[in-house]
């Protein structure tokens, strides 16, 4: 399955929107670093005790989710965090029918820290921050991205 194409002008204006709830100016960098400036404005509101702008959450999630596929491509793990996006990764064997064997679930807070590194597997699983089931649900080999 291809990854999705970034929208710069959903990821722009998802950015602009949290800027502005943040009290911060507009985003004027380039447009090849929207993705991670968005990921940033959102980690920047968790850690000020803010809720992020919905649409910026998703767009930082997906594009997260979407550097886990493409970093460690494959159909074994499903990797979810409702309800911005869930993905499909990790080489080996796949499912084809209902729920799948090997479920990754989290929230958009956690989803963040784990891929840049700010939270380990095993604190987020310890902590009851990530549902992980199935032999293959380990994703400690594969992050931070």
């Amino acid at each position: 399955m291809p990854p999705r194409k970034l929208d710069p002008e959903k990821l722009r204006s998802a950015l602009d929107g949290q800027l502005v709830a943040l009290d911060e100016p507009a985003y004027d960098g380039p447009a090849s670093a929207l993705p991670d400036a968005l990921v940033a404005a959102v980690l920047a509101a968790y850690e000020r005790g803010l809720q992020p702008e919905r649409d910026a959450a998703r767009q930082a999630v997906r594009y997260l989710l979407d550097k886990l596929a493409n970093a460690a491509p494959g159909r074994t793990v499903e990797v979810r965090v409702p309800p911005y996006a869930a993905v499909q990764a990790i080489a080996g064997p796949r499912h084809t029918r209902g729920t799948p064997p090997n479920v990754v679930e989290t929230d958009g807070r956690t989803w963040i820290e784990l891929a840049l590194g700010r939270l380990t597997w095993a604190e987020a699983v310890a902590g009851g921050a990530v549902s992980a089931s199935g032999a293959r649900a380990d994703l400690s080999d594969h992050l931070p991205l």
